[in-house]
Parts: C-alpha cells; structure tokens; sequence
C-alpha cells in the first residue's frame, strides 16, 4: 500500500530525476505492484523474452557489469528504460557554478560520458525508496575532472539553483555535503531537496569513480517530503562489486 504522498511525487519525477528508471518508482515500497514486481524473469535473462525487469543482451563491459534482478535480494532492478514521461537530455541550471548538479539530474552525469548504462532500483524492505543507478564510461582524465567539479558545485550551491530540460523545470534546495564511506577511487556523496509543481522529495547522491567508470546513484523517498533517505551501503558495494568483475 501507498501513502497518497507517494503518488503524488511520482507523477512530477521525471521533472525533479529526469534519469529515474521507470522501475524504481513502479515498485518502490509495494512488492506486489508496478512493472517490475515480477519475481520470476526468464531464466536466460533476456529482455527479447518479454521478462520484467530483465536487462538487455550484454554487449559491453558497462552492460555486463550493470545491476540485474537477482543481484539484490530485497530490491527489484529494472532495465526497461526510462519513464516514457521523461524529458530528454541534460537539465540546464540557471547557475553557471551549479550546472555540473544539474548534469547530474540527466541523462548522463555529464557530456563528457562515452557510454551510459541505466538502471531502476526499487526496494522492497523500505517504503517508498527508489535508486536511480548508472554507469558511464568516460577517459580517466574526464572522470577525475567531473568528480572535481561535483565537489566544487556541491560546495558553491549550498542555497539551491532551478534546473530545466525540455521547459520542464525542478528546483533544488538545501544542497549538502554529507559523509558516506565507500569504496573505489574516490567518492563524492550530498543530499538536497527536489521540489516542482508543488511536490518536494528528499535526494541522496553518491557518484563514485573507479578508474575511468563513474558510477552515479541517487535515491529518494517518494513516500513524503520529510523522510530522510541514504542510498543502501549494499547497493553501492554490489554495483561496485559488478564494476570490479567486468570491468576491473
């Protein structure tokens, strides 16, 4: 069952999380519903076979080390795309010093990215938590030059910038800092507050870099406004995992 907040912010979610997969919000909170509750994929884990959830035929190594269902116990992955009623591209932010958080909200985290990878992640064990997960493939001088301007946008945009794609626009507020241990090469991680059309929801991201992959997570609570949300340690170290196994 979902509290009627709930609903509310997944409609305007493609304005605030343009990448948000469908799958996160369809399933978050309510294993028994959304696109991807099925709990029973095709046993070869091919999307060509109709299964929910299941992702397409691995062809790189950014594919093959994505999220798939089963990777997760708890959670329901999704690979179906993105919510057909999001925009396309990157947001613009309406402050230069901000727009590497607005790239984040997009399609790739920036246009730097050579190859991006999508995935929704709705869980099962905390109602209403959805994580949008990616993997971007980039020159290891590019990625070590957007975790940089990550950590000096989080630092200048402590009092919020508006980001707009494709005229659709969402504010960010409170953007902060926040300490999250993981691993790779280096992480950074900040929380701020989504709002558009009358509908705010705490966001946590974490985007962590391991060699020249980026891998970029965000999580909300669509369940209300006030609920404080953190990305799952056991997300983050199993894409981690994944990315050490394929793509070392």
């Amino acid at each position: 069952m979902r509290v009627k907040s709930s609903a509310a912010s997944a409609a305007v979610l493609p304005v605030l999380l343009p990448v948000l997969l469908l799958g996160a919000v369809g399933c978050s909170g309510d294993p028994d519903s959304g696109p991807a509750a099925d709990k029973s994929p095709d046993p070869k884990g091919s999307a060509a076979a109709g299964a929910p959830g299941a992702p397409p035929a691995a062809r790189t190594p950014l594919e093959r080390a994505a999220l798939t269902q089963g990777d997760l116990a708890g959670y329901q992955v999704s690979a179906q795309g993105k919510n057909p009623n999001a925009p396309d591209g990157q947001p613009q932010s309406d402050k230069k010093a901000c727009q590497p958080l607005a790239d984040i909200m997009g399609d790739k985290p920036d246009p730097a990215a050579e190859e991006t990878v999508n995935r929704g992640i709705g869980s099962q064990k905390q109602l209403g938590l959805a994580v949008s997960a990616s993997l971007s493939a980039y020159s290891e001088a590019d990625a070590k030059r957007l975790m940089g301007r990550l950590r000096d946008a989080v630092a200048a945009c402590g009092g919020g910038f508006t980001a707009t794609v494709e005229k659709q626009s969402g504010s960010y507020s409170q953007v902060k800092s926040v300490a999250y241990k993981t691993g790779g090469d280096e992480s950074v991680s900040w929380t701020t507050v989504a709002a558009a059309e009358g509908v705010s929801a705490q966001v946590h991201l974490v985007v962590v870099r391991e060699g020249a992959t980026v891998v970029r997570l965000m999580g909300l609570n669509v369940a209300g406004a006030k609920t404080a949300v953190e990305v799952p340690h056991e997300v983050v170290d199993k894409q981690l995992e994944k990315v050490g196994q394929h793509i070392g």
